[in-house]
C-alpha cells in the first residue's frame, strides 16, 4: 500500500438548490451522466459538456457538446461509440478521456476522446458487481467513478466488506489502485456517494424531494461522521450525484432531467 500526502481543501458544509438544464429526450434517458472534464485537454475545454443515456441493452453512444448552450438546444458536436458497453452510470470524463465500467463486469476502461480508442482496462479486484452491491435504487450501480481534488476514485463493495463502502484511489494512467479504505457504510443502503476533498459523502434518498448528504468518511483521517446536510432530489428519482473540483458543482440526473447543484466548502 502506498502512503500519500494529500493536500486537504475543505470539508462540505451545503448543497444549494438545482437549477435545471435540459431533460432527456425519450426512455433511453430515464437516467444517465453528464459531466464537464475538471482538467480538460486540447481540444476539449472546460464548457465541453459529456453525456450518456444509461437505459438500455447496450449502451455505447457518448454524446459531446460545445458547451452548456449546445446541451440546452440538443446539438451535439460530435457522438462516439465505445468499443464494448458500458454498465450503468459511473462514469465520468476526465483529462480527456472517458472511464466508465465495462458491462457484466468489474473491469475499468479508460476510453481516450481524442484517438477514439481504449487506452488501458483494468479489473478492479474483488469488486461486486451486476447487481451485488449497487446503491438503493438499483440500476447496477455497484462500481461507481468519482472525480475530486485529490483525483480519480472508485466506491463500489466487496466480499470482505460485506457490502459496506470501500473506496480506492486510482491511478488514472494506469487503473492501479493506489491505497484502500474501508467504511461500514451500508451501500445497499444509500441512495448515490460522491467524493469532495479526499472525503467520501453519501446521499439519504434517491427519491424523497427533501433527503440529506448523511454521512461523510475522510480519507485523511479514517474518520466517518454521520451529517444532516439537506439535498433535493426535485423530480424524484436522482440516479447520478457527481461533484466537479473545477466548478465546486454537483451535476445530477434526476428522472430525466439533468440538474446541478452549487456547494459551499469550509475553509481549512
Amino acid at each position: 500500500m502506498i502512503s500519500m500526502a494529500i493536500n486537504r481543501c475543505g470539508e462540505l458544509t451545503w448543497v444549494g438548490e438545482p437549477t435545471t438544464y435540459r431533460k432527456a429526450d425519450n426512455i433511453a434517458g430515464k437516467y444517465g451522466v453528464w459531466m464537464k472534464d475538471p482538467e480538460p485537454v486540447s481540444p476539449f475545454t472546460l464548457d465541453t459538456i459529456w453525456r450518456i443515456n444509461t437505459v438500455g441493452a447496450d449502451i455505447r453512444q457518448v454524446f459531446e457538446y460545445e458547451n452548456l448552450d449546445q446541451l440546452v438546444k440538443g446539438y451535439p458536436t460530435k457522438v462516439y461509440v465505445v468499443p464494448r458497453s458500458m454498465e450503468s452510470n459511473g462514469a465520468v470524463v476526465y483529462k480527456g478521456s472517458l472511464y466508465y465500467i465495462r458491462k457484466k463486469s468489474k473491469i475499468i476502461v479508460k476510453y481516450d476522446f481524442k484517438t477514439e480508442t481504449v487506452a488501458i482496462q483494468k479489473e478492479l479486484a474483488d469488486a461486486g458487481y451486476h447487481g451485488k452491491y449497487p446503491y438503493s435504487w438499483g440500476g447496477y450501480t455497484d462500481i461507481d467513478l468519482a472525480l475530486d481534488e485529490v483525483g480519480l476514485w472508485a466506491i463500489y463493495s466487496t466480499e470482505n466488506a460485506k457490502g459496506s463502502i470501500v473506496i480506492s484511489q486510482l491511478e488514472p494512467k494506469t487503473l492501479e489502485v493506489k491505497q484502500s479504505w474501508n467504511t461500514t457504510i451500508r451501500k445497499q443502503s444509500m441512495a448515490n456517494a460522491f467524493m469532495v476533498c479526499g472525503t467520501l459523502y453519501t446521499i439519504a434518498s434517491y427519491s424523497s424531494p427533501t433527503t440529506t448528504v448523511s454521512f461523510a468518511f475522510d480519507t485523511h483521517t479514517g474518520v466517518q461522521k454521520q451529517l444532516s446536510i439537506p439535498f433535493q432530489n426535485q423530480y424524484g428519482y436522482a440516479s447520478m450525484v457527481d461533484y466537479n473540483p473545477t466548478e465546486k458543482k454537483i451535476y445530477g440526473w434526476d428522472n430525466f432531467t439533468m440538474v446541478a447543484y452549487d456547494v459551499r466548502l469550509s475553509k481549512m
